[in-house]
């Protein structure tokens, strides 16, 4: 099954979803299915993973143990008007992305809404290749923190065309300066090719675990509502 679904009614739903096998997941994932026995088969799982698996959504208690945690913020963080700003080709591969090019490429978004950054320059996150002669993602920094901050986004998300782990000058500063004001990261946003439109209506919600810094979530955009376009 693909990532599109027609929900009728002029409505696209696109999964935005990394889909998570423990075969092959790097990151820690470990299932326990087991029957707790009877007449009728009673299967349940024990699953020990980590917070920042698959498709993940970072909280501020990611960052200082004094700023909220996954149960501490409201749901509405976790949806909203999403706006799809691919810069392609139009910043050079392995730089900077600056408050200028934010102003021209990002002048839709309004003050609580939901940004997907990402470029053609693509490399899947969080791998051996991350940092090495092959990455050419655009990266984040303070610069860019203080322009999504200045604009009083909701969430700033990821596609495979922005690096958030070049290094500790750049994610120190971008995570603090946004986390600061409760604006969480949406982190391997998957299926962006399949958007045919630059602004949607986007969920992702985490579990609401208290103490939980980060969650695995099911990401999720959905074209064609009047109030989201």
């Amino acid at each position: 099954m693909g990532p599109v679904y027609d929900l009728g009614n002029g409505l696209r739903l696109i999964d935005l979803s990394k889909i998570i096998d423990p075969a092959t997941e790097t990151r820690r994932c470990k299932l326990d299915r087991f029957n707790t026995g009877g007449p009728i088969p009673d299967f349940h799982t024990n699953f020990d993973i980590m917070s920042h698996l698959g498709t993940h959504c970072e909280c501020p208690y990611h960052h200082d143990d004094n700023w909220p945690d996954v149960a501490s913020l409201p749901l509405t963080t976790f949806m909203g008007r999403g706006v799809y700003v691919d810069f392609k080709e139009t910043v050079a591969p392995y730089t900077h992305i600056t408050k200028a090019d934010l102003d021209r490429e990002a002048s839709m978004v309004k003050e609580g809404d939901i940004v997907v950054i990402d470029s053609s320059y693509k490399l899947a996150p969080f791998t051996k290749d991350t940092n090495t002669e092959k990455d050419k993602r655009l990266l984040v920094g303070a610069e860019s923190a203080e322009w999504f901050r200045d604009h009083k986004v909701r969430c700033v998300a990821f596609g495979d065309g922005v690096s958030i782990e070049n290094c500790n000058e750049d994610v120190k500063p971008f995570h603090d300066i946004l986390m600061a004001e409760n604006i969480v990261f949406l982190e391997v946003v998957k299926n962006l090719e399949y958007l045919e439109k630059q602004i949607f209506f986007m969920s992702y919600s985490p579990l609401p675990i208290m103490g939980l810094d980060s969650s695995p979530v099911r990401c999720y955009a959905i074209e064609g509502l009047s109030e989201f376009s």
